[in-house]
């Protein structure tokens, strides 16, 4: 299945990530956490489909994808970063990538807390957001996506950790986890760089995480 959709509209969000939102067909579906493969409507770019994840809520009346542009190559984000309103997306079938499965700790890096933005917003619109806590590393304070909707969401629940500036450089790694992490039994939730979600996986499972309890993007 594909459908043509129009961009509605497009916000910056940070220097290099915009939100894009656009129509939503009739009977379109999803669920929090969940994406989709997008390409543009030219004719050079139709078939190259990329996944996104929905970063608004199945109820709002459009689509929205929060989109990270890598402008050192002409590939699908750097063209996507070109488009204005009114021009078309081609969208496909919803398909599953992280699913919520209870309180437990979010661990993003970069443009991998995609996937957690419409997580976080529908627990805070249904007021189940509590118990959750969201641990979010970028390389500098420029790059947060997000920033102030993450702490309107999670107040002092949201940690943001800087890799590349100011004088105490952070990094999510095995005596991080061991301050911040009170209970190794809930469920963790990890999205970004391959070798990141590696990492941390194999960091949490020393730590007494069981392996099932470890929720990845599929």
């Amino acid at each position: 299945m594909e459908d043509i959709v129009k961009i509605i509209s497009i916000e910056r969000v940070t220097h290099d990530v915009k939100h894009y939102r656009v129509e939503k067909p009739k009977g379109y579906t999803f669920q929090p956490g969940q994406a989709t493969e997008v390409a543009i409507n030219k004719a050079q770019w139709k078939d190259e489909r990329r996944p996104f994840t929905f970063t608004g809520l199945n109820e709002w009346p459009h689509l929205e994808f929060t989109i990270k542009s890598y402008r050192d190559h002409d590939g699908v984000t750097n063209n996507l970063d070109n488009l204005k309103q009114g021009d078309e997306l081609i969208i496909h079938d919803v398909w599953g990538a992280i699913s919520y499965n209870g309180p437990g700790y979010f661990i993003a890096g970069g443009a991998g807390v995609t996937p957690f933005i419409a997580i976080f917003r529908q627990l805070y619109k249904d007021n189940l957001v509590e118990d959750n806590e969201l641990f979010f590393s970028n390389k500098t304070s420029a790059d947060i996506i997000m920033k102030d909707g993450f702490e309107k969401m999670l107040g002092d629940k949201v940690h943001f950790i800087l890799t590349q500036e100011g004088n105490k450089k952070e990094y999510i790694d095995k005596a991080y986890l061991q301050t911040h992490i009170k209970n190794f039994s809930k469920p963790f939730y990890i999205c970004g760089p391959d070798k990141m979600v590696e990492g941390i996986s194999n960091i949490l499972k020393e730590l007494g995480a069981k392996p099932e309890a470890l929720v990845f993007e599929k």
